[in-house]
């Protein structure tokens, strides 16, 4: 057999790559079959991509996409706090900010980790172990599936830390929620419920992943999963819980141990679905139905990058910068002293940096 892989052996560091036995109905492993799992791992900052790990994600794809004995790619991340938070804001802060150039290169490597989810020779299931944010939501929507812990939480991050969501929102979401709900999400980056997200038909399916002091899963108690509307009529499923509400859901929580079982079950049992198809006719029905993404993406990647590498010499730069440099109650630059000066014609210098900065 011929080897089309691009690098054979390749250890990575920045990411977890293997691959792992495909498992039936019953969990035994499946003989000659695999799943490939790609790892993001950088749990300390929210499973922030690096540069590194950027690169590593586009090689891990491909060679999930030339192993013959792969059924499908598990996109995931370590721990249980977080899928992905986008890309890593200290990098951002301390190399990127006021350097366009480079930003732009960096750009490309994100771009072409996009592309190379979206044309995957596998289905690739999103596991969502956590937080999914920013440039998280954005890698996890370029997946064919997505199946998350009810402690996940779903949104966008751009206009309050100074870039626009291009990395793939401005092109997926409303394929997945309608116009409407993309709207808000990219503008007012208010996060959603993993329950709220399956409702509108973001991802798959919810699973818990708490258990309480007897040992039985729990739905989160942060989140309100009853049926009912507000004094509007607007339905209210899967809001997060405020007040005294909250409080009594943090005691709660308290008392809970986390565990991703269940999630792992039904991850593989998806798997084993997909597995018991045609692969040629899975991956052609994926391919036609990607085409709804992609027309979006190849029309726009290449001009956003271009926008968000010139951003970086303005708001890109304060917004990661106040993000990173920030008292950790407060990481956003003062929007209306922004709002005033630029009224005031007043010129992106230092001294913009310096007045718009949170202080503490």
């Amino acid at each position: 057999m011929k080897d089309h892989h691009i690098i054979e052996g390749y250890e990575y560091t920045d990411i977890i790559a293997e691959k792992r036995p495909l498992l039936d109905r019953a969990g035994e492993a499946v003989q000659g079959l695999y799943n490939f799992w790609i790892v993001l791992n950088n749990p300390e900052q929210f499973n922030s991509y690096t540069t590194g790990a950027v690169k590593e994600v586009i090689l891990a794809f491909r060679q999930a996409s030339c192993d013959r004995s792969v059924v499908a790619v598990i996109f995931t991340a370590v721990g249980d706090k977080a899928f992905c938070s986008g890309g890593n804001t200290k990098e951002y802060a301390e190399y990127y900010a006021g350097n366009p150039q480079e930003y732009k290169q960096y750009m490309r490597l994100f771009n072409d980790m996009v592309t190379s989810i979206l044309i995957c020779d596998k289905p690739v299931i999103c596991r969502v172990n956590g937080l999914r944010v920013g440039g998280g939501q954005e890698i996890g929507m370029a997946c064919d599936y997505s199946i998350a812990a009810d402690t996940a939480r779903f949104g966008q991050a751009g206009p309050k830390h100074g870039s626009a969501p291009d990395g793939g929102s401005t092109d997926f979401l409303h394929l997945f929620v309608g116009i409407t709900g993309a709207i808000e999400s990219c503008t007012l980056c208010e996060p959603w419920s993993a329950h709220a997200a399956a409702n509108i038909g973001l991802i798959n399916k919810v699973v818990p992943v708490m258990k309480d002091a007897n040992g039985d899963f729990i739905s989160n108690p942060f989140v309100d999963t009853s049926r009912h509307h507000d004094d509007w009529g607007n339905p209210c499923y899967g809001a997060f819980k405020t007040g005294d509400a909250r409080d009594q859901a943090k005691q709660a929580a308290a008392a809970c141990m986390i565990d991703q079982s269940l999630l792992d079950a039904e991850v593989n049992d998806l798997a084993y679905r997909l597995a018991m198809t045609m692969p040629d006719c899975l991956n052609k029905t994926l391919e036609s139905l990607r085409k709804k993404k992609l027309e979006h993406w190849q029309q726009n990647s290449e001009t956003n990058r271009s926008w968000l590498a010139l951003n970086m010499m303005t708001e890109g730069k304060a917004g990661f910068r106040a993000f990173n440099d920030g008292p950790r109650h407060n990481r956003e630059v003062d929007f209306l002293e922004l709002r005033r000066r630029l009224a005031d014609a007043a010129p992106w210098d230092e001294k913009m940096f310096d007045a718009i900065s949170p202080k503490g």
